[in-house]
């Protein structure tokens, strides 16, 4: 059985930039950091950024993209350390909570979200009631 995430790996072209985006803007604690890759922790899942000369300099047009959890009481001071850091927005919010979208230096679409699950699914039997199967 699977019982939960393990780690999240993005390629990246320039591991300093990266590692400066994800430590000093997003606030992640480092774990370690090499030539060719970087680790870090976002609460308990591991998030690895590895020097790939093939990675992307633009986002994908599809909507993936990995959502960090933030408190509503930081979401603001968030939101703008991101905007200063001149990561660009590919989203406006149109869910429940707070959430902001943007982009990081090797174009992964990134979100920082302010709510959590019972509140999407509330939110969502609220808006969609019976036209969704709901498992819980």
């Amino acid at each position: 059985m699977i019982s939960g995430i393990n780690h999240i790996t993005l390629a990246v072209r320039n591991i300093e930039e990266s590692f400066k985006f994800y430590q000093d803007v997003l606030g992640l604690k480092p774990i370690q950091k090499s030539a060719s890759s970087a680790y870090f922790l976002a609460g308990d899942t591991w998030i690895a950024l590895t020097k790939d000369r093939t990675a992307r300099s633009a986002p994908l047009p599809e909507y993936t993209h990995i959502a960090f959890s933030v408190s509503l009481t930081n979401f603001m001071e968030m939101k703008e350390r991101i905007n200063q850091s001149g990561a660009k927005e590919w989203q406006k919010n149109k869910s429940e909570g707070e959430s902001h979208y943007f982009i990081d230096p090797d174009g992964h679409k990134l979100e920082i979200h302010a709510s959590d699950l019972e509140a999407r699914i509330s939110s969502g039997k609220k808006e969609w009631g019976d036209s969704v199967h709901w498992y819980v």
